[in-house]
């Protein structure tokens, strides 16, 4: 059975280590439909747009998670979102 490419791609980002349906449903908010999209995103960008479009003010866990799976599809390397935590509270991001 061929899945529409929507499907397709939804598929695709599910197999980062740190997308989940919530985490998929947020990246096709902002227009990331694959994981070629993810990896050219700057994750506090992304964190930001997100506040706008929703109009509600994220956890700041979701930093962590946007670094992380931009991580994995710019090198591949897959990490927990919580090992970034951190990373980027030392300014190390």
């Amino acid at each position: 059975m061929i899945l529409p490419l929507a499907e397709q791609k939804k598929s695709e980002l599910l197999t980062l280590m740190n997308v989940g349906n919530a985490v998929s449903k947020d990246l096709e908010l902002l227009g990331i439909t694959t994981i070629k999209d993810l990896a050219i995103q700057h994750p506090l960008h992304l964190f930001e747009k997100l506040e706008a479009l929703t109009r509600v003010k994220q956890n700041p866990c979701m930093k962590d998670i946007f670094i992380a799976i931009i991580h994995e599809a710019k090198t591949g390397e897959k990490t927990p979102w919580w090992y970034w935590s951190s990373r980027r509270k030392n300014n190390l991001i």
